[in-house]
């Protein structure tokens, strides 16, 4: 299975929504930055995505987006093509 990076927050549902989802198409293991906790990664997730809310969601090297990217992508059936890469 790919990789899952997530740039998230405590607060954040959309977060907990992505993750629920993520979670139910057997990813275990999330590597999580919280940006709420570490301001510099804030910059770093802005300079990477280019985007300013969380959850920016990444899947092996493609960046998937926040929540509402993540679960269109999987309504179209590419989520799981993207997982299994």
């Amino acid at each position: 299975m790919a990789a899952v990076l997530m740039y998230t927050s405590s607060v954040c549902p959309y977060c907990a929504r992505a993750e629920r989802l993520l979670n139910l198409k057997g990813v275990t293991a999330i590597t999580r930055i919280r940006v709420d906790l570490e301001p510099g990664k804030r910059a770093e997730m802005m300079a990477r995505t280019g985007c300013r809310t969380v959850p920016q969601i990444y899947i092996g090297d493609t960046h998937v987006g926040g929540y509402d990217e993540l679960a269109a992508l999987d309504q179209a059936g590419g989520l799981d093509a993207l997982l299994h890469a």
